[in-house]
């Protein structure tokens, strides 16, 4: 049995890792900001200061674990308010991290799992799956602070002694789910037609519970130690496809208009709407050999049965 602690535990992917780690007998502290959306069976920690400031004065008493997976975070937004958007990413992402890994070491935790992103690395692929090696190349504030957070923490490892671990997942799906995953759902539940019927752009996606699988591995496999991996469900569908397949498990077949790529893009560029219709019109695959090769890690789950979780869902709140 390990001791994990899990911040953000009362989130979208936070409860998923808690379920898998409780279902195996882990012993579970959730951190959290406000208390209330921890799963039974966790402990919860609720420490409402912002961006982690003071956690290593605030360390709960008798706490004890062997590794931390760090979810909390700034999250990409597509119409970001803040006046620096760069100095929010970081003040959380960043900064905010490397709080929680800091204090985590001093409290005897050895092993420091990051969440990271996709993001960090690229928006799209040049050709070929994007690997861990592959030249981090950012776009937005959100994977620069990504980055720089992987760089900061693994900067402090090699200075402790913290065992850190990076895992950089694309796109997460599955039941809970929001932003624009569930407005593409909405849109073709209440059969409103999309310009998504010509689209060959292929898009690594991760199932919540995959992703929870592999960072329950990542906190408490050996073999994980001092490792870069990403996660994805290892079936790459193109955008067309995983629209038809969502339109089918939502028993509505969506309503799909066949415009090309280059005519979207031209009324991305006369929108100022550029970045979001090449998230459609890119391809952005992400090559998980690593993780198979290293730890052994298969998703446990398919494309389709993970989009059939999230449909079932959806039928059923909506």
């Amino acid at each position: 049995m390990s001791r994990v602690l899990i911040t953000g535990a009362n989130g979208f992917v936070g409860q998923a890792l808690c379920r898998a780690l409780v279902r195996q007998g882990h012993a579970v502290t959730g951190l959290a900001r406000h208390a209330g959306g921890c799963i039974e069976g966790v402990s919860e920690w609720v420490q409402q200061s912002q961006d982690f400031i003071g956690l290593d004065a605030a360390w709960r008493s008798g706490l004890t674990v062997d590794s931390v997976v760090h979810l909390a975070a700034r999250v990409h937004v597509m119409d970001d308010r803040a006046a620096d958007p760069l100095a929010a990413f970081r003040a959380t992402n960043v900064d905010g991290a490397l709080r929680v890994a800091q204090a985590a070491q001093r409290n005897g935790a050895a092993r420091f799992v990051f969440v990271s992103s996709i993001k960090a690395v690229a928006e799209a692929d040049s050709g070929r799956a994007l690997r861990e090696d592959d030249p981090p190349q950012p776009q937005d504030p959100y994977g620069h602070s990504k980055l720089e957070a992987e760089q900061a923490l693994i900067r402090f490892g090699e200075a402790s002694g913290l065992d850190v671990v990076i895992v950089r997942p694309p796109l997460v799906y599955g039941p809970g789910v929001r932003a624009n995953f569930l407005r593409l759902m909405e849109a073709i539940a209440k059969g409103r037609p999309l310009p998504l019927g010509s689209i060959s752009a292929r898009r690594s996606l991760v199932y919540v519970d995959n992703l929870a699988d592999a960072l329950l591995r990542c906190a408490i496999d050996p073999r994980a130690a001092h490792g870069r991996f990403h996660v994805a469900d290892g079936d790459d569908p193109t955008v067309t496809e995983l629209a038809r397949a969502l339109g089918e498990h939502l028993q509505r077949p969506a309503r799909l208009v066949p415009l090309s790529a280059g005519l979207l893009r031209m009324a991305g560029r006369l929108t100022g709407r550029s970045a979001q219709v090449e998230r459609l019109v890119g391809d952005l695959r992400v090559d998980i050999s690593r993780i198979r090769a290293v730890l052994g890690w298969q998703p446990p789950y398919s494309v389709d049965e993970g989009l059939a979780a999230t449909a079932r869902w959806y039928r059923s709140t909506h």
